[in-house]
């Protein structure tokens, strides 16, 4: 199996599994590699970095994944994304699937002001706007699917 970065016309970025490189070819040439964002057929594959493992010493989360050939704006808005979910992630505590209690707890005074972060369904987080309880989706970063 191989994994290619894809680009559409449109800048969006994605990535998709072949048996291998004549299969992404073949399929590509028929129309079947489409983009997951807008459905547009013309995609190209970008260039991409060796799939090294890291080093025993490295540490986590520093490397930055490679991106060629998109948009700069694209670039841009991607970095800008990076750094505000790295801010909440540092500034904020991560309750995970217990985010819709917690912030329920936060807001009626029951448990400590503070930051946090974590996993709600759609429906909790409807449920907590209608009570008044603010809430902001993160960003879902390209790296969040590998």
């Amino acid at each position: 199996m191989i994994r290619y970065d894809l680009i559409c016309e449109k800048g969006h970025e994605f990535d998709a599994w072949f048996s291998d490189s004549e299969s992404y070819d073949t399929q590509a040439r028929r129309g079947f590699v489409e983009c997951s964002v807008c459905g547009s057929i013309r995609v190209e594959k970008q260039l991409m970095s060796p799939n090294v493992g890291a080093k025993s010493n490295t540490r986590a989360g520093v490397s930055q994944p490679m991106v060629a050939g998109a948009d700069p704006r694209m670039q841009q808005m991607m970095t800008m994304m990076r750094e505000f979910r790295a801010h909440v992630e540092k500034n904020a505590e991560n309750v995970g699937d217990k985010f819709a209690d917690e912030a329920r707890k936060i807001h009626y005074k029951e448990s400590e002001e503070r930051g946090i972060y974590g996993n709600a369904t759609p429906d909790e987080a409807q449920d907590l706007i209608e009570e008044g309880i603010e809430v902001h989706p993160l960003p879902r970063l390209p790296e969040d699917s590998n």
